[in-house]
């Protein structure tokens, strides 16, 4: 047993004194960070991680300078932290750990159980229910910057995404149709929000109130937004201050896995912004008469 303990010691300081492990070590920690940072943000946990940091410096000052009594409590909170912690956040946790295995493992997934595949799914269905009964809509799905003063202004709803929810709320007459739906993290969180209108003088008038919300909302944040206009049935895309107009069942098919189809390996290696541009000034010329950049 001892001649074992011996072989791992020599193999451990083997390890240790190897440049490329410390490198691969820290390299480890700060993707791990990185991760976690970019899950929490927009959640309550980013709170959470802000106050640990602040924390954790002041632990770190108490130590170099030398304050025993206040480097011991810290040093007891951080101890019974970790379980309130645990306690405190169990729905971020699961949804983390959620993320985590699903990234790692994307590859060997069914891709009929990608949440982003069933959300196009069920976002093509309502468009097309609502646009052949000219039932204007407007959904806003939130990119990378917060919508949540949006949904701060409509109904709290904080409901999984299906066809049948989206199409019952925009029915006209009830209760919710008014204003916009805003979809977060594959749920609609809120319905009846408000969008702030586009000032933009160079808008065509033949345009209604959807789309200048559309447009306004887009001028201030990534989010893509979706219209059906209730005149003519019209679907309508708008993202980064551009409007698509009248698109067809397969363009809206093509456009909504451009934008939202995070699994796919060009989405995996270019950012949103990036390919919005690409068709909006590439491929969006060729059908230049539904296009406005407005």
């Amino acid at each position: 047993m001892k001649g074992g303990e011996n072989v791992l010691d020599i193999f451990n300081q083997f390890l240790l004194d190897k440049p490329i492990v410390r490198i691969l070590d820290i390299l480890i920690v700060w993707f791990i960070i990185y991760r976690v940072i970019v899950y929490a943000r927009g959640t309550q946990m980013m709170n959470l991680l802000k106050g640990l940091a602040i924390f954790i410096a002041i632990k770190f000052i108490a130590q170099v300078i030398g304050l025993q009594t206040i480097d011991w409590i810290l040093s007891q909170i951080l101890s019974w932290g970790v379980i309130a912690v645990i306690v405190l956040f169990q729905p971020e946790l699961r949804r983390f750990l959620e993320i985590l295995g699903r990234d790692m493992f994307r590859k060997n997934r069914n891709r009929q159980n990608d949440p982003d595949v069933k959300l196009i799914s069920d976002l093509e269905y309502a468009l097309s229910y609502m646009s052949k009964r000219k039932i204007g809509a407007l959904i806003a799905i939130e990119g990378n910057d917060e919508l949540q003063d949006i949904i701060d202004t409509g109904i709290v709803l904080d409901a999984e995404v299906s066809n049948q929810l989206l199409i019952n709320i925009f029915i006209p007459n009830t209760p919710l149709h008014d204003g916009a739906v805003v979809i977060k993290d594959y749920k609609a969180m809120a319905a009846s929000c408000y969008l702030p209108l586009s000032e933009n003088g160079q808008i065509s008038k033949e345009l209604g109130t959807r789309h200048r919300a559309g447009i306004g909302l887009s001028e201030t944040k990534d989010a893509l937004v979706l219209i059906v206009s209730e005149e003519t049935g019209d679907i309508s895309l708008v993202k980064d201050a551009a409007l698509v107009r009248g698109v067809d069942k397969d363009e809206l098919h093509r456009l909504l896995e451009l934008y939202l189809l995070r699994e796919e390996d060009e989405v995996a290696s270019k950012d949103y912004l990036t390919l919005a541009k690409e068709f909006i000034f590439g491929a969006g010329k060729v059908r230049g008469d539904k296009h406005e950049n407005e």
